[in-house]
């Protein structure tokens, strides 16, 4: 079905001119819609992976609460994303492969970074993300439809990588020998923040958990204007949201660089972006979970790495890739950014704490 057909299925009131894709995503389908009408907004228009989300009704049903929800308490409506319903009144369309589409508005001369250049983008950053984390404070997360189950669970990631080891290759298993290794080597330093969480150590709240630096947006001048990609709405801990932002602000590379010697943790972008974040949001966290956001930054690391080599180990059925070893490549790069990381654990927790002091 032609994109013009199914974007007219929603109730945009605008003209078709044309749909140019955005390829930074790993698992939708994203087009930037042009219109003809100068009056009329620009719109994104996504394919929903049915793969990956397995209940997309509940999935857009979350980013509906959510976003009604934050436009009542943000303070500058354009800045919270405004689904489009479609012709029969839900904010969704299924075509004729059954497969799911949503339209958003577009926010104008917008657009994301891969990776933050500088300290200033890491901490317009972390105050978005941050700001959106507080909103979050009061709204019921249990209303939340879970949409991937287990998806920051590394009990369960562990699981599914022990499952791929079984039935991968050898080809594949001599390639990622070292990286194996690595799993091996860190899981127990690493299954700790699971345990706080499974023991109520650490509250379950409102997050986004998906806050790489390309879901938040910018403005020309490089301020923040708006979180994006809200596929992921669900109960989570604050590291989750705090730990991936890390994960991608304060690495010197993208996921994808293939070159290791490029790869290393960036203090100065940390110290931006937690000032950022925790400017907007310290006054909700708890003493523990505080003195654990570190611990937070390098599970997302690890367990991002992990996903990675779980998929390379299945044959590359879950995340996007261009080349054979794409996923053996990210999977390296993320755990010599940890190894990074690690060397710097004493300083991340002596700016955390003169942020809050």
């Amino acid at each position: 079905m032609k994109l013009k057909t199914i974007f007219d299925q929603f109730k945009h009131k605008s003209s078709f001119q044309e749909a140019v894709p955005i390829d930074s995503g790993h698992i939708n389908s994203t087009y930037l819609v042009y219109t003809s009408d100068s009056s009329s907004p620009d719109y994104i228009l996504q394919k929903i992976n049915a793969a990956v989300f397995k209940n997309i009704p509940a999935l857009i049903e979350n980013k509906i609460l959510v976003t009604t929800f934050l436009r009542l308490k943000a303070e500058e409506q354009e800045s919270i994303i405004q689904l489009i319903p479609s012709i029969s009144g839900k904010y969704y369309y299924v075509d004729s492969q059954n497969d799911y589409w949503n339209l958003m508005v577009f926010i104008p001369d917008s657009g994301v970074y891969l990776m933050a250049k500088s300290p200033k983008i890491a901490e317009e950053a972390g105050k978005l993300f941050g700001r959106f984390f507080y909103l979050l404070n009061d709204f019921d997360a249990d209303k939340l439809s879970v949409t991937i189950p287990h998806f920051h669970n590394l009990n369960h990631r562990l699981s599914q990588f022990e499952d791929a080891l079984t039935q991968a290759n050898r080809e594949r298993l001599v390639l990622a020998k070292d990286a194996i290794e690595f799993i091996i080597t860190y899981k127990d330093e690493m299954l700790l923040l699971q345990e706080l969480k499974s023991s109520g150590k650490l509250p379950l709240r409102a997050t986004h958990n998906d806050t790489k630096l390309s879901n938040a947006l910018f403005d020309t001048k490089g301020n923040g204007l708006s979180v994006i990609d809200l596929d992921t709405l669900m109960p989570g801990l604050v590291h989750y949201d705090f730990g991936d932002s890390v994960r991608t602000i304060c690495s010197s590379a993208e996921e994808d660089e293939a070159d290791l010697t490029q790869v290393s943790f960036l203090p100065e972008n940390f110290k931006a972006f937690a000032s950022g974040f925790l400017g907007a949001s310290k006054s909700i966290l708890n003493e523990t979970e505080i003195s654990h956001l570190v611990l937070g930054a390098k599970y997302m690391v690890f367990i991002m790495g992990l996903r990675f080599l779980t998929d390379y180990l299945n044959n590359d059925i879950y995340y996007k890739t261009n080349y054979a070893d794409h996923n053996l490549v990210r999977t390296k790069n993320q755990f010599a950014l940890l190894k990074n990381m690690k060397k710097h654990e004493a300083e991340m927790q002596e700016i955390i704490k003169d942020i809050l002091d």
